[in-house]
């Protein structure tokens, strides 16, 4: 089979950023593969794990004349060569830069030829195919590289991987072997299997996975060798072309480093119709690891080892390696359906800049994942990649969760219900929701003595806040994205199909929800109903410590406990407003009452014990006078719809909340919401006059910044101030010293580096999409409910003199330390 390579090649074919980072085949915390370094050439270094641990991988392009001239492309297989051998001259191409979108990464090559008019043109192009509507497919833990060459004259290319593909530790022994086989339906590939002689299941070493196999395939009419690196690439130097021999003693991964290669000759030379003398040919090539089990998890019914998704699918691992390889033209289309909508909404929504942040964001989230469970229901494991690892982590599925919201909502379920089920049973013993499901990816073996990370009036106000907006995608009958066009294009039916016709047609395509039986309101209630219990214990917990809270950490852990935190508590009231929207959609009208006057009520003290005395910002804590946060958490509020202005609204209210700021009641103040307009202006007005080189600073304390929360801040804002924060992060995405997959925290001065602490590949990039999610929350009200925001430009602040006013303000009114420990 030959890859439909020019249909991909259009995916990506401009990027205006030039992150340090690209990825290049991504699609779990295991199969994880960047391109370091990326703003110099690929062959400067290896490519590497998101940790930065190199991994073996290179490419290299070899071409025939007087003498043999070799092109390394990817990876330093140069090292390996002898750079005063007579049989060849080692060479470096032009190299055209990398383009990327939301699934695909590009890497573009010219090679020169004999006369200055005459080259060749080789394009690596690696392909994660994210597709919103295949859960099956976004299941397969594998990726595509094709290797596309258009020109006149002939060309040979190579590629080898290592051992440390399926090992952190080098000093493991590691086996392979070469499986060729064919049926009357599939296209005849070969496939190198490369393993740990002896597996540790569910055990990883430098956060590298020490159990699965790495499945790597080429079609049958590719050469292959394995064996000693050197031995290989120089073979490769000097003849072109691999011997198809195997290399039968297993090994430590570099010990005589054991490589597994495949290599093709590109014949361009001649004519082609028409006269043109350049011609095209393509080499197709996949990646897997596979691995049974993928996690362990304590579920209601116990610990339990869970198996991949796509095992209900596919009776063996060669079954799925053969449906994948087949299946590249589907994948592809599907995964370009996703990228071009992304990019058009990304577009209208920000600009070329956040097209390209939103792009390089989604394979980092989907990164993170691993699916389990069955078709009927899926469930999705995360992990709290880079910063210690956790294992279903609320406060990251948080940040992460509107790329889940745009892309597919029912993704955010399968994320949301592994924690539902295992508290339901009752396996964690604390009255607040838990913190994560394990110390550690991949052992989700829960907190039965309940000492997970201590944040209570988080993850509770967490929890609500995303059920509640689930079950609003579900009552908007907010479809995933792109669902529509993509049915059956190309595909093969899945051969041996088991019944599933209630979730997946037999190309694997997810079924509309209205071939489901519960559809929009009724499907939000009954996935409601199902936790109520949970829910409540939750709001109750809020309702007794989130006005005032108590010293405790927040998500922002790295800053240290803080008690009175204004981000905090206002996270607390949004989640027991919400509770009361929960508990009106499954019919409990008393308890929506009750939930939503005292949501109510808290929202206006709030305001008093939050807001500095002048009205200009928001505090960092109620009694730190002097001080500013980034409120992110409004964004809540817009999100959950509970800024659309209500109709009904007395005119008193109207006046009441244009009151606070001293004056008369204006027109574009909205009636009938739970945070008042003026929350909004001031907020947006504060975060223009404080902006820094690269970004908006979390707080006062420091200068560093969270990405994630940047994107929460600005989507509630107004269009020049969300513009100007836009701005300044593709700038550090430009210029940052960083050189890790995209950190969510780092300097907005200095060199944008890391501020000590190194947060990398982390899948809450997807708070990237908060502009997006916003978009198409409440049946495109909430953002409309917005627009009062540019009707003025931002107010002229002096921070300096706002905040020594504050202070002296504070200092003046002695607030006794008792009293504020009494509430």
């Amino acid at each position: 089979m030959r890859f439909y390579f020019l249909a991909l090649a259009a995916m990506a074919t401009a990027s205006t950023l030039t992150p340090p980072v690209l990825p290049l085949i991504v699609r779990n915390p295991y199969l994880s593969t960047w391109l370091g370094n990326a703003r110099n050439a690929p062959w400067e270094d290896w490519p590497m794990f998101w940790t930065g641990a190199h991994v073996g991988f290179s490419v290299m392009a070899s071409v025939s004349g007087t003498t043999k001239v070799v092109y390394p492309l990817l990876g330093r297989p140069q090292d390996s060569l002898d750079k005063s051998s007579p049989l060849y001259n080692i060479s470096y191409p032009e190299y055209l830069g990398a383009t990327f979108d939301a699934s695909t990464t590009n890497l573009t090559y010219v090679i020169p030829g004999s006369s200055a008019d005459e080259s060749v043109r080789l394009t690596l192009s690696f392909l994660s195919p994210i597709t919103p509507s295949s859960t099956l497919r976004q299941s397969i833990p594998a990726a595509y590289l094709t290797v596309f060459a258009e020109g006149g004259f002939d060309v040979d290319v190579y590629t080898d991987v290592n051992g440390e593909w399926v090992s952190g530790d080098r000093g493991n022994v590691i086996e392979w072997e070469l499986s060729q086989a064919a049926t009357k339906s599939a296209t005849a590939i070969k496939t190198w299997k490369v393993s740990r002689s002896i597996e540790q299941i569910l055990t990883e070493f430098s956060d590298r996975a020490e159990w699965g196999t790495l499945h790597f395939s080429a079609p049958d009419d590719a050469d292959h060798q394995s064996g000693s690196s050197a031995v290989l690439r120089q073979q490769f130097a000097q003849k072109g072309y691999l011997k198809n021999e195997i290399d039968t003693g297993f090994r430590r991964i570099m010990e005589e480093e054991p490589v597994f290669a495949f290599s093709k000759s590109f014949e361009l030379s001649g004519k082609v119709k028409g006269g043109s003398p350049k011609k095209e040919d393509s080499l197709g090539l996949t990646f897997a690891l596979v691995q049974d089990p993928v996690v362990q998890f304590a579920a209601a019914r116990g610990l339990t080892l869970m198996r991949p998704l796509w095992l209900s699918y596919f009776d063996s691992a060669y079954d799925l390696i053969s449906y994948h390889y087949d299946d590249f033209k589907t994948a592809s289309f599907l995964a370009r359906n996703y990228s071009d909508t992304l990019a058009r909404d990304a577009f209208e929504s920000g600009s070329t800049d956040y097209q390209d942040i939103a792009a390089l964001s989604a394979r980092q989230v989907l990164g993170a994942t691993q699916f389990s469970g069955t078709p009927e229901d899926p469930i999705l494991f995360l992990k709290e990649i880079s910063s210690n690892g956790n294992f279903q982590t609320v406060d990251v599925i948080f940040p992460a969760f509107p790329f889940f919201l745009y892309t597919n909502p029912r993704w955010l379920a399968y994320l949301l219900e592994p924690l539902l089920e295992h508290q339901l049973s009752g396996q964690y013993p604390n009255n607040y929701s838990m913190h994560d499901l394990g110390a550690h990816f991949p052992n989700a073996t829960g907190h039965s003595d309940g000492n997970d990370e201590y944040m209570p009036v988080e993850e509770c106000g967490n929890m609500l806040i995303m059920g509640l907006a689930l079950a609003n995608a579900l009552r908007y009958n907010t479809e995933p994205a792109f669902v529509s066009a993509a049915s059956g294009y190309h595909a093969k039916p899945i051969a041996g199909a088991k019944d599933w016709s209630q979730t997946v047609d037999k190309y694997g395509i997810d079924l509309p929800r209205g071939a489901r039986a519960a559809t929009g309101l009724k499907e939000a209630e009954k996935w409601l109903e199902h936790s109520y219990d949970l829910w409540e214990k939750w709001t109750g917990y809020l309702v007794r410590e989130s006005l005032i809270p108590h010293n405790q950490l927040c998500t922002d852990d790295f800053a240290g406990w803080l008690a009175n935190q204004t981000n905090l508590a206002l996270k607390g009231i949004i989640g027991i407003k919400a509770m009361a929207e929960i508990a009106d959609i499954v019919g409990k009208d008393e308890d929506a009452k009750r939930y939503r006057n005292i949501s109510d009520t808290y929202i206006e003290k709030w305001q008093e014990h939050g807001i500095s005395r002048d009205q200009t910002h928001a505090k960092l804590a109620y009694t730190w006078y002097g001080s500013w946060t980034t409120i992110y958490n409004l964004y809540a509020d817009s999100l959950l719809c509970f800024h659309i202005p209500d109709a009904q609204a007395t005119t008193q209210a109207r006046q009441k909340g244009a009151a606070w700021f001293g004056q008369k009641p204006i027109a574009e103040v909205a009636s009938g919401t739970f945070i008042p307009d003026k929350v909004y202006q001031m907020q947006s007005d504060w975060y223009h006059a404080v902006l820094q080189n690269y970004g908006l600073p979390l707080d006062s304390r420091h200068l560093y910044t969270k990405s994630d929360w940047e994107f929460f801040a600005a989507a509630v804002t107004s269009k020049k101030t969300r513009t100007e924060i836009l701005g300044t992060i593709a700038k550090w995405v430009n210029e940052t010293a960083t050189d890790r997959p995209l950190s969510d925290l780092y300097e907005t001065e200095g060199d944008g580096g890391f501020p000590g602490i190194y947060f990398m590949a982390r899948p809450v990039v997807g708070g990237h999409f908060a502009f997006l999610a916003l978009e198409r929350a409440c049946g495109g009200k909430a953002v409309e409910a917005l627009r009062f925001l540019d009707n003025k430009a931002p107010a002229t602040i002096d921070v300096g003199q706002v905040l020594l006013a504050d202070m002296a303000e504070g200092l003046r009114t002695q607030v006794v330390s008792d009293g504020w420990d009494d509430l």
